[in-house]
């Protein structure tokens, strides 16, 4: 090693900490597999992280899952999503219940999406991408879709939801989630809508980065149904792995 580079890595050494800045990698720095981050924690019920890292490992993409949170090994962090390509966020409780765990990480996760990142937002998720409170990531909000004129859903049970996916009519898992509305639609990917035309997920830019949002629980598994005595047909997995395909395009 020259003298030169010596003393280079000897100042980073004595560097503190707090100086040492944390940067996205560029895409060709970028190591396979991605990483792609779950939030687990006070901001979620049991069951829905588990389901959303089981939706990812399914994918095409061979994700590294690791999950994130207060009592995790990996806590949610600038320097986690640093590293990340994708940070999901999945169903929980109330929205404001919600919001008061996760509005320190306002910021970092803005921050994530608009420098390439990719956000996942699956029910609470999805009201979480919204302003009213949120992360702020839509160009527009979110709103309880068993409130929303025409809704064929009224109670906060879980239940069953239609929705048109693509052209095609569904049935999925749900649980007092949200319609999302956005200003213009130029830079947005309707995936799907309820029954009264309202949106039920979307795919959107945010910066250089892509966000993807569902009101419905599409990577709820058998036993969610069983569980609330509900019966489908067809699971919705194969639509949460299209929206997972969708955020992460371009």
């Amino acid at each position: 090693m020259s003298g030169t580079v010596t003393a280079i890595v000897d100042a980073v050494r004595r560097m503190p900490a707090a100086q040492v800045s944390w940067r996205r990698p560029a895409p060709q720095e970028r190591r396979w597999p991605p990483v792609a981050l779950v939030y687990r924690g006070p901001a979620s019920l049991p069951g829905c992280p588990e389901a959303v890292a089981a939706l990812l490992r399914s994918s095409r993409w061979d994700f590294d899952v690791r999950y994130v949170g207060p009592i995790e090994d990996v806590p949610l962090s600038t320097q986690a999503l640093a590293r990340a390509t994708v940070y999901a966020q999945p169903g929980g409780g109330n929205l404001y219940h919600g919001y008061h765990h996760m509005r320190r990480h306002r910021a970092s996760i803005r921050h994530f999406v608009h420098t390439g990142g990719r956000y996942l937002g699956f029910c609470l998720g999805g009201y979480l991408a919204g302003a009213t409170p949120g992360f702020a990531l839509l160009s527009g909000d979110t709103d309880r879709y068993i409130a929303s004129p025409a809704a064929t859903v009224h109670s906060a049970d879980n239940t069953v939801v239609q929705v048109c996916w693509r052209g095609v009519p569904r049935s999925l898992f749900f649980q007092d989630g949200p319609y999302f509305w956005v200003r213009a639609r130029g830079n947005v990917k309707v995936l799907a809508t309820y029954p009264n035309d309202t949106i039920a997920a979307l795919v959107a830019r945010f910066g250089s980065g892509r966000v993807g949002v569902v009101g419905p629980h599409p990577e709820a598994t058998q036993d969610w149904y069983t569980d609330a005595g509900l019966v489908v047909d067809r699971l919705g997995a194969d639509l949460g792995l299209d929206l997972v395909n969708a955020v992460m395009a371009g």
